[in-house]
């Protein structure tokens, strides 16, 4: 279940939606743990880039949790039962169901019964880490497709079983899901990569306290590497709802996934700390209630 804990108006007080003291001062590069809420490890990953290899660069970078979501399920399950290793590299796995069996399920599945019916049977049967935490990665091309019968259906099934959901999509269709399940906690990966303006996307904040936006891929966000006046303005507004994510969706991804992460470090370390922190990991981990890690 999605955690309970309310990130508290601890920006200003320069403590963590964790509880953790924090300095107020911006740093020159973030040097704190980072979530990553965007992380695949499909079946064409995983001969490359075994386990070991993965956890590695996770370890080398820094992240102490992920949200993990495979095509087919069967990669976020070997993620989930490599207990021991992923202990070892100081890594949570937050493992979330893929709507996807293969790449044609990608343009059909929000009217598919039969993924809805693996939906069910992936969430009945868990994972060695313990129940999945979400669903998606799911994307709709077409914002219209967001009112077919099995995306409402399992936005409703969301909300209903306390899942969050990660949804590739535009803005239109984010006003749909939303409207399918009022107060499902909905991340939506790329917030906004089709180019919705920065001043709509602070709107659908507003209009919708559990949509939360995943930032990789999201073009206009920094200008040479620095993060643009636009976006700083709506972290420091609204510094609880943004999380940030490496999209590994080719093997390319988990070739630079370092570099990625990398880059958060140094436009996160633009920003006071407390809000770096919270958009670099406090937001996810108080999303599934993780302690702060040692």
């Amino acid at each position: 279940m999605i955690g309970r804990r309310r990130l508290l108006g601890a920006t200003a007080l320069g403590v963590s939606a964790l509880g953790v003291a924090l300095p107020l001062r911006a740093a020159a590069r973030y040097a704190g743990p980072l979530f990553d809420a965007h992380l695949h490890y499909n079946d064409d990953a995983q001969a490359p880039h075994p386990l070991a290899d993965v956890l590695a660069r996770m370890q080398r970078s820094g992240v102490r949790a992920v949200v993990a979501n495979s095509r087919p399920n069967d990669g976020t399950q070997a993620l989930a039962a490599a207990r021991e290793a992923t202990r070892a590299a100081g890594v949570s796995v937050l493992p979330f169901v893929r709507l996807y069996r293969n790449r044609s399920d990608y343009g059909s599945w929000f009217g598919d019964e039969q993924v809805h019916e693996m939906v069910l049977r992936e969430l009945e049967r868990g994972t060695p880490a313990g129940p999945f935490r979400g669903l998606g990665e799911f994307h709709l091309y077409d914002s219209a497709n967001a009112d077919g019968a099995v995306a409402a259906k399992l936005m409703k099934l969301a909300r209903q079983r306390g899942l969050a959901v990660l949804a590739h999509c535009d803005e239109v269709a984010i006003e749909k899901l939303m409207a399918h399940a009022p107060g499902a906690t909905l991340i939506w990966a790329h917030t906004g990569i089709g180019g919705t303006p920065v001043g709509r996307v602070r709107e659908l904040m507003r209009q919708h306290p559990s949509l939360r936006g995943e930032l990789s891929y999201r073009p206009g966000l920094t200008d040479g590497g620095a993060l643009t006046a636009a976006w700083r303005d709506m972290f420091n507004a609204l510094p609880e709802r943004f999380l940030i994510g490496s999209d590994t969706w080719i093997n390319q991804r988990w070739q630079y996934y370092e570099a990625q992460m990398d880059e958060y470090r140094a436009w996160l370390g633009a920003l006071p700390l407390p809000i770096a922190h919270r958009i670099g990991w406090a937001n996810g981990a108080a999303l599934f209630d993780l302690p702060q890690p040692n």
